[in-house]
């Protein structure tokens, strides 16, 4: 079992950065491939930026790439969402993920959290 909590949410204008975090308790971080997954509304959730256990695999939504960046500090049991170059279609509710196992950067979640709120403003 893994407990994920996510902050750095907010408003913010179009072109402008966000850094997300996700805070992880339970079982040793290593365990899990982490990933980070968005919904917007009235659409599915869908997935945006993966690592694996070590950080040293990751992967992305080609919406996202060269915008957003994934990270992995698993001293700090801690994932982190980088986001570049914010456009008004990235407004969603940003969900942190996880899976046990050795899997690679993308991967169906076991665990998910709670979200956390982006809105850009055009």
């Amino acid at each position: 079992q893994v407990q994920l909590a996510e902050s750095g949410g907010g408003l913010v204008q179009a072109g402008g950065s966000l850094s997300l975090s996700c805070a992880a308790s339970g079982r040793p971080f290593s365990s899990y491939a982490m990933g980070w997954f968005r919904q917007a509304p009235g659409k599915e959730r869908v997935f945006v930026a993966g690592t694996n256990w070590s950080g040293g695999s990751t992967s992305y939504a080609d919406l996202v790439k060269g915008r957003f960046t994934i990270a992995r500090d698993n001293a700090k049991n801690t994932v982190y969402l980088q986001i570049n170059s914010l456009k008004p279609e990235d407004t969603a509710v940003y969900y942190c993920a996880a899976k046990f196992g050795l899997d690679g950067p993308t991967f169906t979640p076991d665990y998910w959290g709670q979200g956390t709120q982006v809105t850009v403003s055009s």
